[in-house]
């Protein structure tokens, strides 16, 4: 009895242990880049929040052309003590024995948050922090910034040190040194070609002399350019930026490699590192312009359930979350945040309630909005609803830099074959705003084959490559290209059929012959397809299939449903666009509920619409 009564303690304890949240005094300090939420005091708050502040004016001081705040001001939750921060601390790092963080920086697609610990007492606390707030710095230079140069750079910004009126830049990392003095080098031409598919590149494993040398030799330009008045990095930078071959460009910019290579190990093996600083005390940071407010523990338990979704603590989030919606069931932000969780777990029918619960309580929202959006439209049927395009654009006006909203509406249009010009417009939009990301490169080359600019798809798809960041991604690039250059090549074929199809039956009606004569050069089309040949896009419903290969289906678009037929399923042009396939796919089990653009020819048989000769599935 005494054991059982000790296991319901415990369970009592854990239910209980995040919804009886002590009761600490929450106070927000923010500016237009930043949100510090702390259970400190106004005064702590203020000097975290002048810190960033000053770490971001470092950034457009050094780099003035970058564009460097994202969408959306960075949350950052600052712990008064070790208690608060393991509140919100990773998982991975929960456990006895692991590394104890002092510092953490999480990024999504649509919110940043830095996770601060106070009280931490070790040297360079929040170098983690400092490292992956440059990366963010430097992500609309994606498409063009080497590896070598970017994590170079985010190890030599990680130690930096703000004081009141100076920041400190240039601190040696001690792991890099060591790094440094076991490891052979890397010479300087290989270093500057480095790429996700190259085995001296682990994105996971910062400890190597990649890492250690990327630093060292950003850490020679910066200081040497810094002492001798150059700007030799910054020319670099600049040749990159136009997409010149990093050998080449370093051998415009840096002058003779060997040269080069010579003075950089000189420079090592001296291992004089040293440092400079910039005087902050007149950077334009006004401190009366801060806005203070108290949060009470509900509006700071929805923030904290942010951040657990995000760090695999998803349990513990729920119980936030539904803590606040029982005190509160008309609350939107835990609405959303509620939204948030389903979503990241791809429950998306109940993130889809959720966001859309949100927004009619919260229509100024731009997240809940845009995510109410994006989820309907994987829901949507074949016909354009304009609740989805609305929300799009809602969300657009709502916050104009968030560059997924253009995305998913220029994908909203071309998915229903409308409005293609300003679907490519948008899609250049969401590129200028966020010109690393990958996949806005991949869904804007998707418009473009809508609109039949094949070759101009294809360009942009190699573009997107240069973006991969690991072999995987990599892959998933060539596959759409291959993809598109298949169907590029099909189209031609039934292009050069049709034309020749019309040169004959031409003919023939000259001489009084009605019938169409069937071209053997089209080895795709059903043998006995001789009628004119059709495309529409829609849904693939009640897909039946008989022995030994025939397969009956309707498509169901633009207001109609059309039967079609195939007596050999092996034989269809089969072609996937904006997904990749888990393996092969059976046509009588897998094509049901699918997208697709479908070709086909007119038959004779009465009884049905047409043979279908070509399927192009969509996402």
């Amino acid at each position: 009895m005494v054991k059982k009564l000790g296991l319901l303690l415990c369970l009592t304890a854990a239910a209980c242990s995040v919804a009886s949240a002590s009761p600490d005094q929450w106070t927000e300090v923010s500016s237009s880049h930043f949100v510090v939420l702390t259970n400190s005091n106004e005064k702590q708050a203020r000097r975290i929040l002048d810190q960033f502040e000053r770490m971001r004016w470092v950034f457009q001081t050094l780099f003035p052309k970058l564009n460097t705040d994202p969408a959306s001001p960075i949350m950052v939750f600052a712990a008064k003590n070790g208690k608060t921060f393991q509140s919100v601390e990773p998982q991975a790092y929960l456990a006895k024995g692991q590394l104890k963080l002092a510092g953490y920086f999480l990024t999504t697609q649509d919110e940043n948050y830095i996770l601060l610990r106070l009280d931490a007492e070790q040297e360079h606390s929040y170098a983690t922090v400092y490292h992956e707030y440059t990366h963010l710095q430097f992500r609309s230079a994606g498409a063009w910034m080497p590896l070598w140069l970017n994590e170079g750079l985010a190890e030599f910004f990680q130690n930096t040190d703000i004081h009141d009126k100076d920041v400190v830049l240039g601190q040696p990392s001690v792991d890099d040194i060591l790094y440094l003095r076991q490891e052979r080098l890397v010479p300087l031409p290989v270093l500057f070609q480095v790429d996700a598919k190259s085995p001296y590149y682990h994105e996971e494993n910062k400890g190597s002399v990649f890492y250690a040398e990327a630093w060292a030799l950003t850490h020679f330009l910066l200081i040497s350019d810094r002492e001798k008045g150059t700007n030799r990095l910054t020319e670099y930078m600049n040749l990159m930026a136009h997409h010149e071959d990093p050998v080449v460009a370093a051998q415009k910019a840096f002058g003779d490699l060997k040269q080069l290579q010579s003075s950089f190990e000189s420079y090592i093996n001296a291992s004089q590192y040293k440092q400079f600083v910039m005087h902050s005390a007149a950077a334009p940071i006004d401190e009366s312009g801060f806005s203070v407010k108290a949060v009470n523990q509900l509006e700071a338990d929805i923030t904290r359930a942010e951040i657990l979704a995000r760090v695999n603590r998803e349990d513990e989030a729920r119980d936030l979350i539904n803590s606040s919606l029982k005190a509160d069931p008309n609350n939107a932000l835990a609405m959303e945040a509620m939204g948030g969780i389903e979503y990241q777990h791809g429950n998306l029918e109940a993130a889809r309630k959720w966001y859309g619960d949100a927004v009619k309580l919260n229509p100024r929202s731009f997240l809940a909005s845009y995510y109410f959006a994006s989820i309907s439209m994987r829901y949507g049927g074949s016909e354009p609803d304009p609740v989805i395009e609305s929300n799009f654009r809602n969300t657009i006006e709502l916050n104009p830099k968030f560059a997924a909203a253009y995305d998913g509406l220029a994908s909203y249009y071309a998915m229903h074959h409308m409005k293609l010009d300003e679907a490519w417009t948008l899609a250049g939009s969401a590129i200028k705003l966020e010109p690393g990301n990958l996949y806005f490169r991949l869904n804007a080359a998707n418009v473009l084959s809508e609109m039949g600019r094949y070759n101009e798809a294809i360009s942009v798809f190699q573009s997107a490559a240069k973006l991969a960041r690991n072999p995987g991604e990599l892959a998933m690039v060539q596959s759409r290209i291959d993809q598109l250059s298949q169907f590029q090549q099909s189209q031609a074929r039934a292009d050069e059929v049709r034309r020749h199809t019309d040169s004959l039956q031409t003919q023939g009606e000259s001489k009084g012959i009605v019938e169409v004569v069937h071209v053997d050069e089209a080895p795709k089309h059903p043998a006995d397809a001789k009628g004119p040949k059709h495309m529409v896009m829609g849904v693939i419903r009640d897909v039946v299939c008989s022995y030994p290969a025939v397969m009956e289906l309707r498509v169901e678009g633009a207001g109609r449903s059309i039967k079609l037929y195939t007596n050999d399923f092996s034989k269809i042009d089969l072609t996937v666009l904006g997904f990749d396939p888990k393996g092969p796919m059976n046509p009588c089990n897998d094509f049901n509920g699918k997208k697709a653009r479908v070709q086909y020819a007119e038959s004779t048989d009465k009884t049905v619409d047409g043979q279908l000769f070509a399927i192009e599935l969509r996402k």
